[in-house]
């Protein structure tokens, strides 16, 4: 992981400004996650403490993040021991993924103590950990480990805190020449596995960019201790990297083996700050929605099944007249045959040719009962046909709103979920929650929107999902406003909040439109634009939906640099 000992060095020695300074607040906005604000020493700001399986970190964050009504039990812990403490050392263990915390509190006596949080950044193995530096006692852990997960160590009230497991590799900082020398020709591995396995802190990457160095360096070792002294001093350069395919890395070293774009950073806290910026919240969000996501999909299955049915239903009504024919032709042919009979020859008087048609029989039923039968197969289709027609419509319509609900949890941040939860319930697809019988739904208060502004200084709004569209387009907006969707696409309402704007304004309302849609990584998307004016909601329509007329079309791609640059706030 990108993650290593390097970056996890940098980290600690960026936070040794906040020695002496005060934590002043503690939130638990996830199970994997702990805020801490903290105040004093010329720093006020929010450290994120994640213990998350697959995105463990720390860094200082800007993200704002919503926390749930009721603290959890380990939240309320830290409270208890490190609220209002005073922060008296952080440190790394080694160079591994280790830091310590401690943090000097009062008690309820008035008197100090001294706890240590200790957070593990270990991939799933991660933890956060408070426990009592003086006995080595645990007080509790965010993930608790159990000697049935674990048979080293166990993490768990009261019981004595172990090191995770060592690996039995070198600091890199404290290696010399000779001794470097003797671990290399040991090792029959390529360069960059043998630094690997043979250093602590060192992830594949820089394994990867030391071997990349020594090709141009007079030697392995020269590229070696030249980084090493660099971080020795601290001197680290953060940075993101993009390569062409689209992957992305984080570094706090200069990363000359991988080519891409190289966007710096003057600081490790911020440079994961912007990498994990949309991962961690589109994970959040993933984890808050899957039960939503699982019932969109399930619904979608279940109505294209049905749409396929009634297909079938409506091309068998649109064959109604074949079967009014066939009960003619049986009662103009009585005489050709006769109960018991399965099947009869008749001549087709409907065709010029005359010619002769099988026709299938109940043989139970006599002649004119089996031309009956005919006829009222011919009554019933024909009656349904309508019935079937207006069903087909409104399934179709049932499929494009839901689609248009998944698109909405695609492009949701943590602070949307509700609103579409709420959407979800409104319509009958899950219960509300926590409404006892005979209360009433509190009303909903206006949703919160995302404002882009374009490069020209005219507002730009956008609906991520039904509630926000619902708003955009029948409150917020008036009739000069121009608004924006991506053509026969499950996407936003996009509204440019002026009656005068010019071209780049347009192209970039409509790339917002795109963005904000099912076509998010297509090229070529056709996004229809008009006033506001020539669009309505049809009575009764779902969440949503509108009908517009008088509209042009403009083909935009999306950009992620374009959207980027482009300022917003919510409002």
């Amino acid at each position: 992981m990108s993650l290593d000992g390097i970056v996890t060095r940098a980290l600690v020695h960026e936070l040794q400004s906040c020695i002496h300074a005060r934590i002043y607040k503690i939130y638990q906005p996830t199970d994997n996650e702990m805020l801490w604000h903290i105040r004093g020493q010329g720093v006020n700001g929010k450290l994120l403490l994640s213990a998350h399986p697959s995105m463990p970190r720390l860094h200082w964050t800007e993200q704002t993040w919503a926390n749930p009504a009721e603290p959890p039990m380990f939240c309320m812990l830290l409270r208890k021991y490190c609220e209002g403490g005073v922060i008296e050392a952080i440190r790394q263990v080694g160079m591994e993924r280790v830091i310590e915390f401690d943090i000097r509190h009062r008690d309820e006596l008035g008197d100090y103590s001294l706890k240590r949080v200790v957070l593990e950044i270990m991939g799933r193995h991660s933890n956060l950990i408070l426990m009592d530096p003086a006995t080595g006692v645990i007080h509790d852990g965010i993930r608790h480990v159990t000697p049935a997960i674990s048979s080293y160590r166990v993490v768990l009230p009261g019981s004595s805190y172990v090191s995770p497991p060592s690996q039995n590799k070198s600091n890199p900082l404290l290696e010399n020449e000779a001794n470097f020398r003797v671990v290399m020709s040991q090792n029959l591995e390529s360069v960059d596995q043998s630094l690997l396995h043979a250093y602590t802190g060192i992830s594949p990457l820089i394994a990867n960019e030391l071997a990349s160095r020594a090709q141009s360096a007079p030697s392995l070792w020269s590229a070696f201790s030249e980084l090493m002294s660099e971080l020795t001093l601290h001197q680290y350069e953060a940075n993101i990297v993009e390569t062409p395919s689209g992957k992305t890395v984080f570094s706090a070293v200069a990363l000359t083996h991988v080519h891409g774009q190289v966007q710096p950073f003057s600081s490790i806290h911020q440079c994961l700050d912007f990498y994990y910026h949309d991962k961690a919240s589109r994970d959040l969000v993933r984890q808050r929605t899957t039960d939503l996501n699982r019932l969109l999909l399930n619904e979608i299955s279940k109505n294209e099944k049905k749409l396929i049915k009634l297909r079938e239903t409506l091309q068998d009504a649109n064959e109604a007249d074949q079967f009014r024919k066939t009960g003619e032709l049986l009662t103009a042919q009585l005489y050709a045959f006769q109960k018991g009979d399965t099947k009869v020859e008749l001549v087709d008087y409907y065709d010029e040719q005359q010619a002769t048609i099988t026709v299938t029989l109940d043989p139970l039923l006599t002649p004119n009962e089996n031309a009956q039968r005919y006829f009222r197969k011919y009554n019933k289709l024909k009656n349904s046909r309508t019935v079937v027609a207006e069903q087909l419509n409104a399934t179709e319509e049932e499929i494009r709103y839901l689609a248009s609900v998944l698109q909405g949890l695609d492009t949701a941040t943590p602070n949307d979920i509700e609103e579409i939860r709420e959407e979800m319930t409104d319509q009958g697809y899950i219960r509300a929650r926590g409404l006892k019988k005979g209360m009433k739904k509190r009303k909903q208060a206006r949703p919160v929107i995302l404002c882009y502004t374009s490069s020209e200084g005219i507002p730009i709004y956008v609906g991520k999902n039904n509630t926000q569209n619902d708003y955009i387009t029948n409150k917020l907006g008036v009739h000069t406003d121009t608004w924006l969707h991506t053509k026969d696409i499950p996407g936003s309402h996009v509204l440019i909040r002026s009656q005068q704007f010019g071209e780049e304004t347009l192209r970039e309302a409509a790339m917002l439109a795109a963005y904000y849609s099912k076509a998010k990584q297509s090229s070529s998307v056709p996004v229809d634009y008009t006033r506001i004016r020539n669009v309505r909601k049809p009575s009764g329509a779902k969440p949503g939906f509108v009908i517009y007329e008088g509209q042009k079309t403009l083909i935009v791609t999306p950009d992620d640099a374009v959207i980027a640059q482009l300022p917003s706030e919510n409002k």
